[in-house]
């Protein structure tokens, strides 16, 4: 096997301003460039500088790779999160542009090894340990090979992917590879973190990288789909709970602690044994607010965020009537309860029922609910419900009470920061979250 390179989706516009800070050759005729440039799409013309373009795309690739470097300004980070923002960044390697949709997207071409010092720039802190970087780079690498080998089943099979289903009565829905068929991977949030060499790497980055060039992690001979998340909450979940039905040996439910927290059921696909879990802070490698720690795999707008274990969200109930009416499209009327309906394994809501004075209907997966309750995604689908002020039925307010901040499958960043913390090696922290599989250098 061979170090491959990636193609990764950076932004998507009408319009695009674009910097090259060398010499650049457009192909397929090799026409120098450099500095600043316009691109826009109209009637599904390329236009260059204001001049209508005979291809379909536009390549340009650096004379001196090592050396290059091009900027692309107004990237929108964060995409639809609380800390989204736009700000120009720069990245090594090609940069192509196509249409997708009547719009502009933005691709990074480049080697996979100079990829993923970005991420783990991008994912991690300078202030990270080795064993922590190094373990990210492994899952990192095998993330994003796994993703190309799946977008390529994709591709090849017979009929449509199906990541939705809907009834009169409910509507279930998980996000994953739909998006991206003309790219490997996006640069959000959506896929992993990469923010090209914006992001300034550390000598502790690129060590990590190198020390770990060409190790993936494996099971029964196959690339791990490796996937993580901020924080678990104590409890990681399955990936069939999150995504499609497939289900992972490698990627199942473990508690996030050397040993089960006494006092507590850790079944958390029962109701009684949730709410226990998630209204307490039981122990676990991910339970911190240690600065020090959350620094490691927080950046500077991920610590905008506060509360990760466990965090609290209220709404009255004209707010939240009119917020689920608008992210779902659906007017539910009052909004009469929020019933648990089915929880992951890590307590994570699959499937919720929102009983409204209009209609009533059960949402899925967890994405989907976190997108309905919130402006942008509530931390985690791990949560239980109180209702205040009751009047005729109707609540006035309704109190959430969470744990953990995103889908909770695979590695747990914070818990593994912790471990390295604690002097765990990087296979450790990698066995201990990816149980069964095996580290393989590959290239």
């Amino acid at each position: 096997m061979k170090e491959p390179h990636l193609r990764i989706g950076i932004m998507y516009q009408p319009e695009i301003i674009f910097r090259l800070n060398e010499h650049y050759l457009l192909s397929p005729h090799g026409i120098p460039y450099e500095r600043i440039h316009k691109v826009n799409c109209i009637d599904g013309k390329i236009l260059l500088n204001n001049e209508i373009q005979r291809h379909e795309t536009l390549l340009f690739e650096p004379v001196r790779y090592h050396e290059a470097s091009f900027e692309l300004n107004d990237v929108v980070i964060g995409i639809n999160f609380h800390w989204e923002r736009k700000e120009d960044q720069q990245f090594k390697g090609s940069l192509e542009f196509m249409i997708e949709n009547e719009k502009l997207t933005a691709v990074n071409i480049l080697p996979l090894e100079d990829y993923l010092i970005s991420v783990i720039s991008s994912e991690m802190s300078a202030a990270s340990s080795l064993e922590l970087l190094k373990a990210h780079a492994i899952i990192s690498r095998s993330w994003i090979l796994a993703q190309i080998r799946k977008g390529k089943e994709l591709k090849e099979a017979v009929g449509t992917y199906q990541s939705s289903s809907e009834t009169a009565a409910e509507y279930i829905r998980w996000y994953d590879r739909e998006d991206h068929l003309n790219f490997d991977v996006c640069a959000d949030d959506h896929c992993q973190r990469y923010q090209g060499i914006t992001r300034q790497s550390t000598a502790l980055v690129e060590k990590a990288v190198a020390e770990t060039r060409g190790m993936l992690l494996m099971y029964d001979g196959q690339i791990c789909d490796a996937r993580f998340s901020k924080s678990c909450g104590g409890i990681s979940e399955t990936f069939e709970n999150v995504w499609e039905s497939e289900v992972h040996p490698y990627l199942q439910s473990i508690v996030d602690n050397p040993e089960k927290p006494v006092g507590f059921d850790t079944d958390l696909t029962q109701e009684v044994a949730a709410e226990k879990w998630i209204r307490n802070k039981p122990a676990a490698f991910c339970n911190t607010d240690d600065k020090q720690i959350l620094s490691q795999v927080l950046n500077d707008y991920d610590q905008e965020t506060t509360d990760f274990f466990r965090w609290d969200l209220h709404y009255l109930q004209a707010d939240l009537a009119e917020l689920i009416a608008r992210k779902s499209g659906r007017d539910f009327g009052n909004i009469v309860d929020l019933i648990p309906v089915e929880r992951g394994k890590s307590g994570r809501l699959i499937k919720l029922k929102i009983v409204g004075t209009k209609i009533t209907m059960i949402i899925g997966k967890e994405l989907e609910i976190r997108k309905t309750l919130s402006e942008s995604h509530l931390y985690s689908s791990a949560f239980v419900v109180d209702k205040l002020n009751i009047i005729d039925g109707i609540p006035g307010e309704f109190h959430l009470t969470g744990a953990g901040w995103g889908h909770g499958v695979g590695l747990c960043q914070i818990g593994a920061a912790m471990m390295g913390e604690k002097g765990y090696q990087y296979d450790e922290i990698l066995m201990h979250y990816f149980r069964g599989s095996t580290i393989s250098k590959e290239y």
